[in-house]
């Protein structure tokens, strides 16, 4: 007679629906359709999901949300008392008021060494005048070699001047521009350190978890909501370094939520992380429902069956019919190590060393 085997929702690599003979007896191996499958718990995660953090530390005076609102990108959803950066920022923009009006033309500072200037210049023009005409008379004789000397002398302790009283200028006007823009880069940097007393949702959804209360005193990087998407949840999967080297995209997997013992969802391996959780001892890996989910309440525990291989008219035994090292009790010749492949908590995948024929015993028979 022929049997039929069904995928029925186990911890384990073969899943089948025969049991073990539960009196141990004389048993002969047989064949069976098997489904190779990895175990892995997880749990449910919404699309794009984030931590709302604090910025800054200080007592929360507003909450704009509870659990179960939609949020728009950039709504504002807190507001945290830290009265340090809002003094700062107003220090930071009155700074920069003051900045910016000394490195105005009319500034105090630059007015004063813009008028030594042009009365350097003036200076130097009518004293490069007046060498230029003292030069003339001494080609004529019409004055001394010591009288066009002392003009000459004026004539370069004002070319000095002029140029001084440029550098002057110059200098002035580049420690303003400089104080300028130091103050407008302290103003924008307290802005922003004060726009951290606000706390805005960085992506649209849904708030799935709220974690703070009015009044409750937080700390930078605490977290304030969890928010992700509103419509997609997947299964984020845990699956053990010795079985992911099977795991595949687009395998499928039968998905069992906690909250809903019995009642089994079709999903879909869509990504495998590249990364391992040191503290779980595993892998992740993400799977997507091909069935309509009734409950989605993120953090929901699960377990899943990663369906890897069906294989058809396999020769098994029961796994309680294997003992340590591959080896079983034949009736007829006692032990002997066979080769096996999947094993599952209730079934072994007998490759070489067993037939149809072979009668077994129990391992520990004598």
């Amino acid at each position: 007679m022929k049997t039929y085997t069904t995928i029925i929702f186990l911890t384990g690599i073969l899943i089948l629906t025969s049991a073990c003979n539960k009196n141990k007896k004389e048993i002969n191996p047989e064949r069976k359709d098997i489904t190779e499958t990895v175990f892995a718990s997880g749990v449910l995660v919404p699309d794009n999901q984030y931590n709302l953090t604090s910025l800054t530390e200080g007592y929360i005076t507003e909450l704009n949300f509870e659990e179960g609102d939609i949020v728009k990108k950039e709504q504002l959803l807190a507001v945290i008392d830290n009265k340090q950066n809002t003094v700062n920022a107003a220090g930071a923009d009155d700074l920069y008021k003051i900045a910016l009006q000394n490195a105005q033309p009319d500034a105090p500072a630059l007015k004063q060494a813009k008028t030594n200037l042009e009365l350097a210049e003036q200076k130097l023009k009518t004293d490069k005048k007046q060498a230029d005409r003292y030069k003339k008379l001494l080609e004529l004789k019409s004055v001394s070699e010591s009288e066009y000397e002392n003009i000459m002398l004026a004539y370069q302790s004002s070319k000095t001047n002029y140029e001084a009283a440029k550098e002057n200028y110059r200098l002035l006007k580049q420690q303003a521009d400089q104080q300028l823009i130091i103050q407008k880069t302290q103003k924008n940097i307290n802005t922003i350190l004060e726009n951290y007393n606000k706390i805005k949702a960085v992506i649209g959804g849904k708030v799935y978890k709220k974690n703070k209360e009015i009044g409750d005193y937080v700390r930078k990087g605490d977290i304030i909501a969890v928010i992700g998407s509103p419509d997609n949840i997947y299964a984020l999967l845990n699956v053990d370094e010795s079985n992911i080297s099977k795991i595949k995209l687009n395998q499928k997997a039968v998905i069992e939520l906690n909250t809903n013992k019995g009642k089994l969802y079709d999903a879909v391996i869509t990504e495998i992380y590249p990364s391992f959780d040191e503290k779980n001892q595993s892998f992740y890996c993400k799977a997507e429902f091909k069935d309509s989910l009734d409950f989605k309440v993120s953090g929901t525990q699960l377990q899943s069956n990663i369906i890897i291989e069906n294989k058809k008219n396999v020769l098994v035994i029961p796994r309680d019919y294997l003992g340590y090292g591959n080896k079983v009790m034949l009736k007829d010749s006692g032990e002997k190590i066979i080769k096996t492949g999947f094993i599952s908590n209730n079934w072994v995948e007998v490759t070489d060393g067993l037939t149809e024929k072979s009668v077994l015993l129990p391992v520990n028979s004598k």
